[in-house]
């Protein structure tokens, strides 16, 4: 580690208190959550933060409604002063005899995603001393949380948008029509339409029947079923429910393939052009992820080449 500090423009050291206050703001991505990661009051960080832009003469963030975003100063600014701040912090605050050097990781994403699909990939770092802590809900709610520092990954069904957040694609997830064996019985040969499942009962985690509408508009060109008979917000329920009889329903492929295989499911409809959503892994941009935290990423793109 070297033990210059960087320079402003007038040549004179930056003082180390600023930059680890920018680091903190960096890595949260707000001010709010720097302060709070640091012990600090937000108009004290505020503070520190425009007078380390008035020592560089350059703008450090762009304020947005909820949060900052790095300018390209502050990108570069970070990649120069986060290993050393990192080990500074190390020295000032060694781990304990015994306790893990590394932090948990924060991760989150969609409910059934996680439970069928990450959570068995990520089992051998667990098993090598990775620790987890793991949220589910909404991809927006979710990537609000990154921003403000709450996740070091999320799992999103949303391509985040803006420059606080860097993203890859994972895996895409299909969509197709699924009903129990009775129903699928009695519902015989689809019409290419899809008509005749207008009246039947229909089973989804969300009242407005988020992705049914999908499917029924990229495949069937038109509006989608009326109301739903059973609303479940779980998408395993829904899963579930359909198996034993309740109705029919659109799911991800990836979550229905063992019922549809075992025959306690079958698949209705297999449209040429099968409608997709892409699911991303995004973490904070400009965010320095610890060993663990890039041992979990790393896992779940490698794995995902096979889902």
């Amino acid at each position: 580690m070297s033990d210059r500090k960087p320079d402003g423009p007038d040549g004179r050291p930056l003082d180390l208190m600023l930059l680890r206050t920018f680091l903190a703001v960096h890595r949260a991505g707000s001010l709010t959550a720097g302060a709070r990661l640091l012990g600090l009051s937000q108009p004290t960080v505020t503070g520190q933060i425009r007078a380390l832009e008035q020592r560089l003469g350059r703008q450090l963030f762009e304020r947005l409604p909820h949060g900052v975003t790095p300018t390209s100063v502050a990108l570069s600014l970070a990649a120069q002063v986060a290993e050393p701040l990192d080990q500074l912090a190390a020295v000032a605050e060694p781990t304990p005899a015994g306790a893990r050097a590394e932090q948990p990781v924060h991760l989150g994403g969609p409910a059934e995603l996680l439970a069928v699909r990450v959570l068995p990939a990520l089992a051998p770092l667990v098993a090598r001393d990775v620790a987890l802590r793991v949220t589910t809900g909404l991809a927006d709610d979710l990537l609000d949380g990154l921003r403000a520092g709450r996740f070091d990954l999320v799992l999103s069904a949303v391509r985040p948008r803006g420059r606080a957040v860097a993203a890859v694609p994972l895996m895409d997830e299909e969509f197709v029509l699924v009903a129990g064996s009775g129903w699928a019985e009695s519902i015989g040969v689809l019409a290419e339409d899809g008509p005749a499942l207008d009246d039947l009962p229909w089973v989804s985690y969300a009242e407005d029947l988020p992705i049914v509408r999908r499917y029924w508009r990229h495949v069937f060109h038109r509006r989608p079923p009326s109301r739903p008979a059973l609303v479940v917000p779980d998408l395993r329920a829904v899963l579930a429910a359909v198996v034993a009889g309740t109705g029919i329903t659109v799911l991800p492929r990836y979550l229905c393939a063992a019922e549809v295989e075992a025959g306690d499911l079958r698949v209705l409809h297999e449209p040429a052009d099968a409608p997709i959503n892409t699911i991303y892994l995004a973490h904070r941009a400009g965010a320095t992820l610890d060993d663990h935290a890039r041992a979990v990423r790393e896992a779940l793109i490698t794995e995902a080449r096979h889902w």
